[in-house]
């Protein structure tokens, strides 16, 4: 679905559905076939129904089982079949457009798609916001209609150039064979899985690429800045130390959730202790298949599940001992933040990969769990307490050293994010380009867990950056609507009043399927954007990779960008 809300004569947002596909035409398509009827019977049965089925606007599994529990209650073919037009446009206004007030929908309404066609989904729209709504005759074919107009547009604007159609004749459309293959190119560490057409007349298709050079495109201009990538290997660049300078042994660490903006940290404060640390491999599709026998829920976020198959990596490579503590909370970043804590997956999942997963229960293996503090202070005063250390005979002077060298390291490792993302700023202004700030949680750099969003962006001409190397910058005006509690969102807030303020960048949140909190987040971000007339795009994301739909949301950005700066051209032009 999409939602498109027009102002002034110019578009003002575009939203399109985030990851659920209930309220799609196939949805009630698949429903009437399934009991036997062509559409236009079911939706006859729907106008004539006297006592609709309130199914919602839940998702697809739910609703079927919702629609079963309606049958065994004895409601008719009509009433389930007009139960599914209501539930279709509660989840377009609920879940797509996000209207609290159906007034803010404006006079003028637009409908257009296949699924409009059904009379029942028409009435059912209108019903519910209590106003007459525009459907075309073509209402079904408009998205072609449009793609014809804007490449005759194109056509003329082009008319100087040596312009030959490549369009295929009748005859020749009838000859047209297709081989298609499977492979994965190896270009860079995304490892994307192809789908290869070949052509008869000798052309090729390629797509599931995450950017151009799946494709085989070379491009020669210039690398624009991708502060996802920097941060990568920022964080994880770290040589451990030769055995024979590791008195301690070797400890292993998961390359998992708030090991994002940590790792520095306990890499420092275990190498100066006098530990080999090593980190698990970094995460691909069989990282997260290692691990899916010990996950106990379907339902926590992809960030969560792939650090089972992180410990299943460590224990692999022979590591005995690994440390991966609790941490409650992080460092408060704003002094007018409400509190600082971690999520609750954040804070407690080693718990549950403790309790699951069965190579951490045998004999020889030490999983090191605990609750700690993230200050210096508190941090040695609690591991000189716990018997989990007593073994290592750490002395509180050797402990305090470490724990200084480690946070001078990890501010260091901040400082330079901040910085790369002051640079990446000031070249985007003295260029004049545009930026997306990709923002979310430190761990959606993990191109596993972003699924190369930040190539794709780049392929598209716009740079990336990151919410935590702009958030350092400014604060969201408070109060905010929201209780402010969580480090990672206070970010996510003052990444948002930073794009407000500068022309050169956008901003695009990443969400993990699953994450509860973010509930709260996406329309606070929302919000701080809307107050500056900003465009607002949410991507949610989990284990399944589908960048044709991410690639059509941020293309839908573009063009309202496009758009926007188009207008105010003219508006000084007309000055």
């Amino acid at each position: 679905m999409k939602y498109i809300r027009m102002k002034d004569g110019s578009i003002d947002n575009i939203m399109l559905n985030e990851a659920c596909s209930s309220g799609c035409g196939s949805f009630i398509e698949t429903f009437a076939k399934s009991l036997n009827l062509e559409i236009a019977d079911f939706v006859k049965e729907a106008i004539n129904a006297k006592r609709p089925v309130d199914l919602g606007s839940r998702c697809t599994v739910f609703m079927n089982s919702k629609i079963k529990q309606a049958q065994k209650e004895g409601y008719t073919v009509g009433d389930i079949s007009s139960g599914l037009s209501y539930s279709v446009i509660k989840n377009a206004i609920q879940k797509v457009m996000k209207v609290r007030d159906i007034e803010t929908l404006g006079k003028h309404i637009v409908v257009q798609g296949g699924t409009f066609y059904n009379d029942a989904v028409l009435r059912a729209f209108e019903l519910i916001v209590g106003k007459n709504v525009i459907r075309p005759t073509i209402s079904g074919l408009m998205g072609a209609y449009g793609m014809a107009l804007l490449a005759k547009e194109q056509y003329e604007a082009n008319l100087d150039m040596d312009y030959t159609s490549t369009l295929l004749k009748i005859d020749e459309l009838d000859k047209l064979e297709i081989k298609i293959t499977h492979t994965r190119c190896k270009n860079c560490e995304n490892n994307c899985k192809l789908t290869i057409n070949k052509f008869s007349n000798g052309q090729i298709h390629v797509s599931g690429n995450r950017c151009e050079k799946g494709a085989g495109v070379v491009t020669k201009a210039k690398e624009l800045p991708n502060i996802i990538q920097y941060k990568q290997k920022r964080l994880f660049d770290y040589e451990p130390l030769e055995e024979q300078l590791a008195p301690r042994g070797v400890i292993g660490i998961p390359r998992v959730l708030n090991m994002y903006e940590d790792y520095p940290f306990w890499f420092t404060f275990l190498s100066s202790l006098g530990f080999r640390v090593i980190l698990s491999k970094k995460s691909t599709r069989k990282t997260y298949e290692k691990g899916m026998e010990s996950m106990p829920s379907e339902s926590v976020c992809y960030p969560a599940k792939l650090s089972h198959g992180h410990i299943e990596d460590l224990l692999e490579q022979g590591i005995k001992t690994i440390f991966y503590p609790c941490m409650p909370y992080s460092r408060k970043e704003y002094e007018k933040a409400d509190n600082h804590y971690n999520c609750p997956i954040v804070i407690s999942y080693a718990e549950v990969l403790k309790n699951n997963v069965e190579g951490l229960k045998k004999d020889d293996i030490k999983f090191l769990n605990p609750f700690l503090p993230f200050d210096k202070k508190n941090l040695v005063k609690k591991i000189l307490e716990l018997d989990e250390f007593k073994c290592y005979h750490f002395t509180k002077a050797e402990l305090l050293k470490a724990a200084e060298k480690a946070e001078l390291e990890y501010q260091k490792c901040k400082k330079d994010i901040q910085n790369k993302g002051t640079q990446t700023v000031k070249y985007l202004e003295e260029n004049h380009l545009k930026g997306i700030v990709l923002a979310g949680r430190p761990y959606h750099v993990d191109p596993e867990i972003n699924h190369g969003i930040d190539t794709l962006i780049t392929s598209l001409g716009l740079s990336v950056l990151t919410e935590d190397s702009i958030a350092d910058k400014t604060e969201a005006k408070r109060p905010i609507r929201v209780v402010d509690q969580w480090v990672y969102h206070a970010r996510l807030y003052a990444a948002a009043d930073f794009v407000g303020k500068h022309d050169c960048l956008e901003l695009i949140q990443l969400n993990s399927f699953g994450c509860g909190v973010d509930a709260v987040t996406t329309d606070q971000v929302e919000e701080i954007l809307t107050s500056f007339n900003k465009m607002y795009t949410l991507i949610k994301i989990d284990e399944v990779n589908n960048l044709g739909a991410v690639r059509i949301r941020i293309r839908s950005l573009l063009a309202s960008m496009k758009k926007r700066e188009q207008e105010k051209k003219q508006e000084k032009l007309e000055r």
